[in-house]
């Protein structure tokens, strides 16, 4: 029996989707609910599983866009076969002769094993292996089971002949552009697609302003290096700049009530609570998942929701009802390396906060000049709901909570521990 697999509608008013990547090949067997692809709308990227166990037959190519509800593979339930299984990485053990009992006790036993390939591995690539103890071993291990798609093949066809063991000429540091005249076509992601068009709309159809002003991060990066072992050994979670800026946010919007309010129609939709967007870079794309109620989150719970979004943005795992709504934004550029930028509004959101780089800079205190660690903050905001005098006060509002952290939560001698929830 032949059984078709149709395209899910991925959520209200999305007609069409694109095919992002077939997890299986054409005429493999398959099993019941396993994933055979991965779809695009203009919101999320979305698996879809094999409805009953058989041979599949793909009737779209990568790239395709297709109709919500039209055929795009199907399943012959006579078909025979064994499904691949996925191949766990395996982490090698190297056999160690032990020459002397007190230097071996002496050894870490934590300490990353290195491996006996001699691995070509980038200075962040192997600082990032130290701080997680991850050993040469494991990565070797996982690639030796990685299993070797068309997509593999086709980029050592193009770039890895070029680059064998023992090619001096290749291991020579030099630029990759090749001096053709070539070029190459390629298809919008519907989440391109989207945002493009969502981003365009945005500057025809608001009046949006930026204000600037700056932060001084000396007392926040004094809290953050006092607390932050003790913060992590409470709340399983590191202490980091986002949590403190949203705390900010929701402390400073009760006084600018119309920074948190939404224009629809001839109506100013005003919210009692505060649902943050924090934009987050994914491989497909900025995704804007949501902190709901944030206003009512400690610091710790602020930053362990930030963790679980920006993991499934990651791992494409955001779900549409963690996009949908917000009544503020957050993003931050400075992670980039960005030190000033005009963030562009979340419509229909009145305003959004632009975090920046943080650099050591001369200040005048008190008289006198000392070399601080600032941020440039930005705040854009649409001029039909926001006026000049409430944007201007709201930023100065959140300068004011960073520079003075006890001051969120008005404790008073112990502010700062009862802001950390130490």
């Amino acid at each position: 029996m032949i059984v078709e697999i149709k395209v899910p509608s991925p959520g209200e008013s999305i007609n069409e989707v694109q095919i992002a990547s077939w997890l299986v090949e054409d005429g493999e067997y398959v099993e019941k609910d396993q994933d055979i692809v991965e779809i695009d709308s203009d919101k999320a990227t979305l698996s879809v599983a094999a409805t009953e166990n058989g041979t599949v037959k793909l009737m779209a190519e990568e790239g395709d866009t297709v109709e919500v509800g039209s055929v795009f593979a199907s399943i012959d339930t006579e078909g025979k076969g064994v499904a691949k299984k996925k191949v766990e990485p395996k982490t090698e053990k190297v056999a160690v002769q032990k020459t002397d009992d007190k230097k071996e006790e002496s050894k870490p036993k934590s300490e990353p094993e290195k491996s006996n390939i001699d691995l070509i591995i980038s200075p962040l690539a192997r600082k990032l292996m130290e701080s997680e103890g991850l050993g040469e071993n494991e990565l070797v291990g996982f690639f030796k089971n990685y299993r070797i798609g068309k997509k593999d093949v086709e980029f050592f066809l193009k770039e890895g002949a070029n680059a064998m063991p023992g090619d001096t000429a290749a291991s020579t540091p030099h630029s990759t552009w090749k001096g053709n005249r070539e070029s190459k076509p390629a298809k919008m992601s519907m989440l391109r697609k989207k945002l493009a068009q969502r981003l365009v709309s945005v500057k025809n159809e608001t009046a949006m302003l930026t204000t600037f002003n700056e932060v001084n991060m000396t007392p926040i990066m004094e809290i953050r290096k006092k607390y932050k072992e003790i913060f992590k050994e409470q709340h399983g979670v590191g202490l980091g700049f986002m949590s403190f800026f949203t705390k900010a946010v929701t402390e400073a919007i009760p006084y600018f009530p119309s920074i948190n309010s939404q224009l629809n129609g001839d109506e100013v939709i005003t919210f009692d609570y505060v649902d943050v967007s924090i934009a987050v870079s994914s491989p497909k794309g900025l995704v804007v998942p949501v902190i709901r109620n944030a206003e009512m989150l400690s610091l710790a719970g602020i930053e362990n929701k930030v963790k679980e979004l920006a993991v499934k943005a990651r791992e494409n795992k955001i779900t549409l009802e963690e996009m949908q709504g917000g009544t503020f934004t957050i993003t931050n550029g400075g992670v980039f390396g960005s030190m000033m930028s005009t963030p562009i509004l979340n419509p229909p959101q009145s305003a959004i906060l632009g975090m920046h780089n943080i650099v050591q800079r001369p200040i005048a205190v008190n008289g006198k000049v000392e070399i601080h660690p600032m941020m440039y903050i930005a705040m854009s905001y649409d001029h039909r709901i926001v006026d000049g005098r409430e944007s201007v006060g709201f930023l100065v509002k959140v300068k004011e909570m960073l520079e003075n952290p006890a001051t969120m939560l008005f404790g008073g001698k112990d502010g700062v521990e009862v802001l950390l929830g130490i």
